[in-house]
């Protein structure tokens, strides 16, 4: 695989920063238990047949900023084997959200795909 350029980075970034709430919101909404960070980024890679499209610490400010939102509810437990673990389940107004959200998902990504193919495929072509 080719080294992305700065260009891409960004932009893959740039997505990944709103599409991590969705998909943080569906993984915890299908496991319908209360899961804990290590464990939701697992399920995350798994969903993702073991492409794990953004780093597992990213996950850990987004999973507050949803707690935050109250759209997740967390709690902590000690563990016997470590630090203490923070779990996080989906509230009610997370379903309404990811529900919500999907809708917004699936109308942008018809209108990205339609716009994309509106304009045929474009091969970048250096210039000598």
């Amino acid at each position: 695989m080719a080294e992305e350029s700065p260009f891409t980075r960004k932009f893959r970034k740039e997505l990944m920063a709103g599409l991590s709430s969705l998909v943080l919101l569906a993984v915890l909404a299908r496991a319908g238990r209360e899961m804990y960070g290590y464990e939701i980024a697992k399920a995350v890679k798994a969903e993702g047949e073991g492409g794990l499209i953004f780093k597992q610490g990213a996950i850990y400010p987004v999973l507050r900023s949803l707690n935050q939102l109250g759209l997740l509810n967390s709690r902590v437990e000690a563990s016997a084997f470590g630090p203490p673990r923070r779990y996080y389940s989906i509230t009610d107004d997370g379903r309404q959200a990811l529900n919500d959200w999907q809708g917004a998902w699936k109308d942008m990504r018809e209108f990205v795909d339609d716009a994309l193919k509106a304009g045929a495929t474009y091969e970048y072509q250096p210039t000598a």
